[in-house]
């Protein structure tokens, strides 16, 4: 048996020198703590039922080892001084947190503010079996720049707040450059909350674990198969020996069926096709196959799903295709922001309530919106059948910095900083591509962090687009969600509120005009509110004083209900009129002083009358099909269980 001692430096966001800001909330180093749940300015269901286990579940169901280790639930932790600190060998961190949670949330009994700079801690054992292997250590994600130490030795840093990374500490356990201004950080923000941008995250907000794996383990496995039964797959290894492998896909309803086999060597692509066309993966047949890949004396479980994405001109218009079909995809901006865990669901059940209720309501799609969730989030995707368009977290955003003549020009990236977020771009396109729900990737949104003066005789967004495409052939792509538009990607995306402008003939500034060459699509529309009591606010005075900017503000729910009947019929005839193939509607939930979502920030309160929305919804769908779309139903009405998901 082994015990290891482990400390983590964990810098938030970007750098702040200079700032002016003389609050916190972070538990005094004289004053140790034990763990418990702070009380948050709103909670949730789950808030106070989530004890010291939280996030059970393997993380990683596309690349799953048999023998694991989970690390979530109590370490020890203490602010830092600064990113210089010497670790603090031989002593004993004064506080408790909860692991993964965001320090600034109330789950990780902290709730801290202005937490820069962090030391966590925890001991474990590997198991004697583990012996004879590799063991890894594995974190989900750490916001925004980790540096490792295990046992008095500095191991690795990461850099990258939402990228999962994995670190192989046989060697360790067998007896900081200081982030820079603009970093790829979503709707976080330190400096000034506003109606827009929201409570930032910072420490250990996705799961950590050890595994064990054999000499020769795999690093990251690319899979991916198309309508037809053509499967690519890459396995990357480390320390390869042989270079053997073979992959085994059965029939998740019939496990005992294979419906291929095939021996291939790693660390390369490799392409066949299956033996019997398989059943193909929509939103409206979620179908998922077992994978295993035998390599190196260890078996990876995974799973996919067999579908074509593609982009074609159907009858002089450009449509987004699914398995040869012309497919809708209407879904809601998804933020992923809770009260009690900001960054982080309480809990898988919690997570899964959000993506539930969308589908129920009858949407089937999702735009993640600039942030990245954790892997499990995208396997309830692929399970419910979910179409997902996957956001870039952007980089820090326009407008924050005012001169004396009180402009406010767009803060962008300098050549240090476009290059991390590009790296960053290929990281998260690489780290989730093989899901097969994953539908469009979203470069820019609205402009943020993007390069606006020409390179080398063109704008840097068709590079970018050329960079997802190398690392993924297989999706479509939005180069510019919403406006800044220069002709890049799949997509003419525009964003308009509360009314959707989409592939039509008349549209507002700054929202561009329609490309007829590219896919029309509404990025975001509607965004109408409704104002809530108390008990469903985020009590936040800032917050509050900002619910007046939400795009629209309905008298009830009566009233809020019209309105989105009237928009939604709005969109379904520009589908029938012009050439509109899909759109998104602003949003999931409420966040902070943002009252417009489906649901309260707090999961108690859906707004939409089921049988207004659902009717809407499907004749919106049933529009499309008469220009030539799948047909696409949303089911047989279903109840929304709350209680089935505490």
């Amino acid at each position: 048996m082994k015990v290891i001692f482990l400390f983590l430096g964990a810098l938030l966001l970007y750098h702040t020198a200079g700032a002016v800001i003389d609050y916190h909330r972070v538990p005094p180093y004289e004053a140790p703590t034990t763990y418990t749940v702070q009380k948050p300015p709103l909670d949730t269901p789950w808030t106070y039922r989530l004890g010291s286990n939280p996030w059970p579940e393997y993380p990683r169901p596309q690349l799953q080892r048999e023998h694991w280790q989970n690390l979530n639930g109590i370490w020890k932790y203490r602010n830092a001084t600064g990113p210089n600190e010497p670790p603090p060998w031989n002593q004993d961190l004064p506080h408790e947190v909860l692991v993964p949670s965001c320090l600034e949330s109330a789950l990780s009994g902290v709730q801290g503010e202005y937490t820069i700079h962090s030391w966590f801690s925890t001991n474990f054992t590997v198991p004697e079996l583990w012996r004879d292997g590799r063991v890894l250590l594995n974190f989900g994600a750490v916001d925004y720049e980790a540096v490792i130490y295990i046992n008095g030795q500095q191991i690795a840093i990461n850099r990258g707040g939402y990228a999962t990374f994995t670190i192989d500490v046989t060697d360790y356990v067998s007896t900081g450059d200081e982030p820079d201004a603009v970093n790829p950080i979503g709707k976080q923000t330190l400096q000034d909350p506003n109606h827009y941008f929201y409570t930032p995250c910072s420490g250990i907000w996705q799961s950590v674990w050890i595994e064990a794996a054999a000499t020769e383990y795999v690093t990251r496995l690319d899979l991916s198969g198309d309508m037809n039964g053509q499967v690519t797959v890459n396995v990357h290894t480390l320390n390869s020996v042989s270079g053997n492998a073979e992959i085994r896909i059965r029939d998740r309803d019939q496990s005992a069926t294979i419906l291929a086999a095939n021996p291939f060597k790693t660390n390369g692509e490799f392409i066949f096709t299956t033996g019997q066309v398989p059943k193909r993966w929509s939103p409206d047949s979620p179908v998922l196959y077992d994978v295993e890949i035998i390599v190196g004396g260890e078996t990876i479980r995974s799973y996919m799903g067999f579908r074509t994405y593609e982009n074609r001109n159907i009858n002089g218009v450009y449509r987004p295709m699914l398995n040869g079909e012309f497919i809708f995809p209407f879904g809601t901006l998804d933020q992923g922001y809770w009260p009690d865990g900001i960054y982080v669901a309480p809990n898988r059940k919690a997570m899964t309530y959000d993506l539930n209720m969308l589908k129920a309501v009858g949407f089937n799609m999702v735009r993640k919106h600039i942030k990245v969730e954790p892997s499990l989030f995208y396997t309830a995707c692929d399970e419910l059948g979910l179409l997902v368009i996957q956001d870039m977290p952007s980089p820090r955003t326009g407008n924050r910095i005012e001169y004396s003549n009180c402009t406010r020009p767009p803060y962008l990236p300098n050549v240090d900083e476009q290059a991390d977020f590009v790296d960053q771009l290929g990281r998260m396109v690489d780290q989730l591509k093989s899901h097969p729900s994953i539908f469009a990737w979203t470069i820019y949104n609205e402009g943020w962090g993007q390069l606006l003066t020409r390179q080398n005789g063109h704008y840097q967004e068709f590079d970018l687009v050329d960079l997802v495409r190398s690392r993924d052939p297989t999706r479509l792509i939005s180069a510019t969600s919403g406006w800044t538009d220069h002709g890049a990607g799949d997509f003419s995306d525009t964003h308009s509120y509360a009314s959707p402008k989409c592939g039509t003939p008349f549209y507002k500034i700054p929202s561009p005009a329609y490309d007829p060459t590219r896919i029309a699509f509404q990025g975001e529309f509607g965004g109408i509110g409704h104002n809530l009591t108390d008990a469903h606010l985020w009590k936040v005075q800032d917050a509050i004083d900002t619910i007046n900017q939400t795009y629209e503000i309905n008298a009830d729910l009566n009233s809020f209900n019209y309105r989105a009947r009237q928009l939604l019929r709005e969109f379904r005839e520009q589908v029938e009129l012009f050439d509109c193939s899909g759109g998104v509607w602003t949003q999931t939930t409420d966040v902070e002083g943002e009252l417009n979502g489906l649901l309260s920030y707090d999961r108690r309160v859906l707004r939409v009358d089921l049988n207004v929305w659902r009717t809407e919804i499907q004749a919106l769908y049933d529009a499309a099909a008469a220009r030539g779309a799948m047909n696409y139903s949303i089911g047989e009405p279903v109840e929304l269980e709350l209680k089935n998901h505490l």
